[in-house]
């Protein structure tokens, strides 16, 4: 019987106004996201496992990178979006085994009119399992499709 998500979206709070496959295939779930703070949450199934069967670290990165972008976007009433300009990650111990659970947090800690700076913690229980912090770039919505290629995507 296959591990992946039947209908990964069932899980998903609200991460994003805009759809994001990649988040809901993970099946990520959103906790709070207001003034400058955010968590969200991970049932760890065998498709995040690496080779030894601990969290691949990917997942983890995704997660921090995700908690801190929601951390920046909590602080603008319209959550305009926010591109990852620099992240830095240590990995403290391993991540968790299929049948566990994560909480990533994030906090923003400074903002100017263009960017937000932003630490981020993921937990296993009462372990701490990697710290990032990262730099973000407010930006306006895409909307549409030029403005995605504009940006180096494709239509």
């Amino acid at each position: 019987m296959s591990d992946f998500p039947q209908n990964p979206t069932q899980n998903a709070s609200v991460i994003s106004q805009i759809e994001n496959p990649f988040l809901d295939y993970l099946g990520i779930v959103s906790g709070e996201m207001k003034e400058g703070k955010a968590n969200l949450f991970l049932e760890l199934h065998h498709h995040h496992m690496n080779s030894w069967q601990i969290t691949h670290g990917g997942v983890l990165m995704t997660l921090l990178d995700v908690v801190m972008a929601m951390a920046g976007r909590s602080l603008h009433d319209d959550q305009k979006g926010v591109v990852t300009v620099e992240m830095k990650t240590t990995f403290l111990q391993p991540g968790g085994v299929v049948g566990g659970r994560l909480e990533a947090r994030s906090v923003a800690f400074h903002q100017s009119t263009t960017m937000c700076f932003c630490d981020g913690e993921i937990w296993s229980g009462d372990k701490l399992v990697a710290k990032a912090m990262g730099t973000y770039k407010y930006l306006r919505s895409l909307k549409s499709k030029a403005g995605l290629v504009k940006m180096g995507g494709s239509a």
